[in-house]
Parts: structure tokens; sequence; C-alpha cells
């Protein structure tokens, strides 16, 4: 049996679809043309959220000037719990619009605030630049959230992919910072750069997530970093991982980084750290923005939803 046999039938069909249709792969693509193309494709796949009773633009200062982010909440009264959601795209494209959906859905079934940001992208901004402006949300969010009605008490950060790099550091940064997370949730979090991992091998070829776009994504986003400071982009490699926010995991089997999700799971719990990892089979990444073919994402949102519920006493 070759590995594409375990993909599930919606999968196989998606593939097939996408190939049929003879989409050009993001990374022969310049920069601006990728991020257009890759917010068509979400557009198209994503299942729309909800309309919910309120929603802000508004912007947070930041190290290089104001950051766009987008507050959803399914009500308007003050002192509800707060997720920062940091959006997926290698660092490279992606944004608000592209997790929209999702952080409508979690605001409803989770009944909590979701504040997603529009962090620097390369390569225009290298990465730390990404994470600059996650860490100064995510702080502003602490310190001044009330001025939103937030009750910043009940703090959580999230992500997938390139943002779950992002939550996992700023959990990181959030411990030794003494800011008090009720959550890290990740959605197949890319925790390291040394891509050598079975999921990798298996994975990479012959699904949109290939071994060329992510080499593409890792030339244009990623800055020589200073010894001490280079666990901010791989934090598998974080000096120690006790202390840190309680985990939620969420992985898609038919993906190159599920291994890394995994690896990431066993050392936090290693570590101390309380964990729950789930996976889905035969889904393949990005499945979480692909709700109106393949329904493993309306079930990725709503457990991810009851782990917010838990970890917010909701």
């Amino acid at each position: 049996m070759s590995a594409t046999d375990r993909f599930s039938p919606l999968t196989r069909a998606l593939l097939d679809n996408i190939l049929r249709a003879g989409f050009p792969p993001l990374h022969t693509l310049p920069v601006a043309a990728a991020r257009q193309a890759y917010a068509a494709g979400v557009g198209a796949m994503a299942e729309p959220g909800p309309a919910l009773a309120r929603t802000e633009r508004f912007s947070i200062p930041g190290p290089a000037g104001a950051i766009p982010a987008a507050l959803w909440a399914p009500r308007t009264e003050p002192g509800l719990p707060v997720l920062l959601y940091l959006h997926g795209g290698g660092f490279v494209i992606g944004g608000i619009d592209t997790c929209e959906a999702m952080c409508r859905r979690l605001a409803e079934q989770a009944d909590v605030a979701v504040v997603a940001i529009d962090y620097r992208l390369s390569p225009e901004y290298r990465f730390p630049a990404a994470l600059e402006d996650s860490w100064a949300a995510l702080r502003w969010l602490a310190d001044q959230g009330h001025t939103l009605g937030l009750d910043t008490r009940r703090l959580a950060v999230g992500g997938d992919s390139a943002g779950g790099c992002l939550a996992a550091s700023c959990a990181l940064l959030a411990r030794d910072a003494g800011i008090p997370l009720r959550l890290q949730a990740l959605f197949y979090p890319t925790v390291q750069m040394r891509q050598a991992t079975d999921s990798f091998k298996t994975w990479s070829r012959d699904t949109p997530l290939s071994a060329e776009l992510m080499a593409w994504f890792q030339a244009q986003s990623v800055a020589p970093l200073p010894p001490d400071q280079a666990w901010h982009r791989e934090p598998l490699h974080a000096p120690g991982h006790a202390g840190v926010a309680p985990a939620w995991i969420g992985l898609a089997e038919c993906d190159p980084l599920a291994d890394e999700g995994r690896l990431y799971g066993e050392r936090l719990r290693a570590a101390g750290v309380p964990v729950q990892v789930r996976e889905w089979p035969g889904v393949l990444h990005d499945f979480i923005n692909m709700g109106r073919f393949i329904p493993e994402a309306g079930q990725a949102h709503a457990e991810l939803a009851a782990a917010l519920r838990q970890a917010f006493a909701v």
C-alpha cells in the first residue's frame, strides 16, 4: 500500500480536483501572486464563519509601527476571555482574512473573544519580525486588553503551521515574562527547521505542502539569529519547557509537519506540561481551512473550542 492510500476518500477527491484545475504551485509564483492565490484558495475551501454580535478592526502598537488586528466575539458584554490567534503561511503568505472563518467559529463555539493580527511577513520583513509583532500583541493584550472589555486573566495563544511556531515561542516568552496563559493551541506547528522526520519524508511529495514549498518559505523568511535566540524559530529546541502553558496540539496524519507536532508534545510532557494531542487520520496540512470539502475541519474547530472552554472555565 502506498502512502497516498492513507488519504481519506474526500481528501483524495480534493487533491484530484486541485490537480485537474492545473493551479501553479505557490513556490513558482512571485510573492504577491502567491499571497493572492493562497487567499483565494482559502476563500474557496473554508466554510464561512458565523455572523457574530461583535466584530472590530483596530491596531496594536508594535516594534515597527501599528499592527493591524481584528476581534470577533459572540457577545458584546465585557468580561470574555481572549485567544490571540496567529495565522499560518510559512511566514510569507496568509493574514487575518485567511484565518477569519475559523476564528469566528471558535469565538462562537467557545464563547470567547478571538483576536488575530497581520504580523509582518517575509521577505519584506524576515523572521524574527513575525515573532516580534506576535509577542508585542500578546503583551498588549495582557496589559491593555481590559480597554477592549476583555478578561485578560483568562488569556491564551494559538496558531497553525508557522503561526503554531509563533504561538509556541510566545508561550515560552510569556512564561519567562511572568504572563500566565491558560492554553497554547497549536495546529500542526513547525517547531524546527531540521526537516528529516519520517512524516516529512513521506508527505512532502504529492501534497500541497511540498518540500519545494517549504524550502521556498525558509529561503524567504529566516534571517540569521543570535545563538541564544535560535530557539525562537525552533521552539522544539528551546533550553527548557518546564512551566510553559498547557498545550492542545491538533495534527493531520498526512502532513510533513505531523512528526514535529508529535515531538513537541513529547518534549512538553517530559517537562511536566499538561498536553493533549489530537490527530485526524487521512487529512493533510491546512485541512482546518478546507471545511467545504473536508468535514474533519469542523471537527477540529469544535474540539479546539471545547479545549478553550475547559481552559477558560467557560
